[in-house]
């Protein structure tokens, strides 16, 4: 251990403080492969659209989640959680957004253009692809949440704050890693050419899945949740 830490350049108490952080890691990671509308959007893009637009819209996820992450270990999420106002004008701007993006997707129809055909597909705009992402993140107070309560219960009190900055570097990477993977996975040129002629059924189903989760953000009673530091 002595070795590895000096070959690393770090002392033996960052490196002991970092691997207390090893249970957050991995359960940030599980819940980023669980479903959810960060896995929807992805997917959406990437096979309805393109490989840029998936990749895009991965990358606005991992900075949606970097915000979180930051301002939790800042010490700002006890704070939000603490105020039901800024909880509502979340819950209520995620599942408007979801919802939102829902109906477009639920009007989707089939052209001319994309019907066997792999090169006239329209695109999505970069910008548009990367806000996608980014603000379905943002929006979503589920994130934020689960990302509070971690850090509350699970992060050292004693931690450092390079090993803190080291932490939100590696949860970006995991995040942007893990839908970057999805992303390359779904929108091979053969997947692509087998989906796009009933693309459209694709994005009215997702349309179908965020409308469900914008409703359940929406039903679901965010104001009761409790959340003390450890």
């Amino acid at each position: 251990m002595k070795k590895l830490s000096k070959k690393l350049g770090v002392s033996m108490e960052q490196w002991h403080q970092f691997t207390l952080l090893f249970p957050l890691i991995i359960l940030v990671f599980i819940s980023l492969i669980s479903p959810g509308p960060d896995f929807a959007i992805t997917v959406k893009n990437s096979l309805a659209y393109s490989r840029r637009s998936g990749l895009l819209t991965a990358l606005g996820i991992a900075l949606g989640s970097l915000v979180h992450i930051s301002y939790t270990l800042l010490g700002l999420g006890l704070f939000i959680t603490k105020t039901p106002v800024i909880l509502h004008i979340i819950q209520y701007l995620g599942a408007g957004y979801l919802f939102y993006i829902g109906l477009k997707n639920l009007g989707a129809k089939p052209n001319a253009d994309q019907i066997g055909s792999y090169t006239t597909y329209n695109d999505l705009k970069p910008s548009e692809a990367f806000f996608n992402g980014f603000i379905t993140n943002l929006l979503n107070p589920k994130a934020m949440l689960f990302f509070i309560s971690l850090f509350s219960v699970l992060m050292p009190r004693e931690i450092s704050i390079s090993n803190k900055l080291f932490l939100a570097i590696i949860l970006f990477l995991q995040t942007l890693l893990w839908f970057s993977f999805v992303a390359f996975s779904l929108s091979g040129k053969n997947t692509r050419t087998k989906f796009q002629r009933v693309s459209y059924w694709i994005e009215r189903i997702t349309g179908v899945i965020l409308i469900g989760l914008a409703l359940k953000l929406l039903l679901s009673q965010l104001g009761s949740v409790d959340i003390s530091p450890a």
